[in-house]
């Protein structure tokens, strides 16, 4: 595998944003960390157009303002089940998309993400961004991310996503990008 096989490609690659719903974030460990983070990846997506997938638990209410008005474009998929793909209208639009690359933010990371990412692991590659998920409580999005990484998924962070798809400066998605990064 050469160094350009393990860097992101921005065509293959699509945001899924898990959760982001206002009943469920107040009781989130760290949550305004992670609502901006999450924010700061959709706003960047619609910078490089990349393809954004949000899902809502049901009964937890929209996503959180702050995401939804960072340029969500399309509506989100409701879902009762814990792992997105158990909900067949996300399959259906992750299918769609004919992307390879599935790039996880949102809560729980124990729960919701990490199911998530645990199916996806036999048909896609996977980066979960470890600044823009979490739990209730630090010590189980801990437990979650270290179990993902061990499963073979990549934990990055909100900064390194962005720099990875960017690949270089003086561009003008570098420089729309800048606000975010700052």
């Amino acid at each position: 595998m050469s160094k350009h096989d393990r860097l992101l490609k921005r065509e293959d690659c699509v945001l899924v944003v898990i959760d982001a719903q206002e009943k469920l974030l107040p009781v989130i460990h760290a949550q305004e960390e992670v609502v901006a983070n999450i924010a700061k990846l959709v706003k960047f997506a619609g910078i490089v157009d990349l393809p954004v997938v949000v899902t809502e638990q049901m009964k937890l209410g929209s996503t959180v303002a702050a995401v939804a008005e960072a340029g969500l474009r399309d509506p989100a998929i409701a879902k009762i089940s814990f792992d997105c793909f158990g909900c067949e209208d996300f399959v259906q639009k992750i299918k769609a998309l004919k992307r390879k690359t599935l790039v996880l933010a949102g809560v729980e990371a124990h729960i919701c993400v990490f199911q998530t990412a645990l199916s996806a692991l036999e048909d896609f590659r996977v980066q979960v961004v470890g600044d823009a998920v979490s739990s209730r409580m630090a010590r189980n999005r801990d437990l979650a991310l270290a179990r993902l990484r061990h499963a073979g998924c990549v934990v990055s962070s909100t900064e390194m996503f962005i720099y990875e798809i960017l690949r270089q400066a003086g561009t003008e998605e570098f420089k729309a990008t800048l606000p975010l990064v700052k």
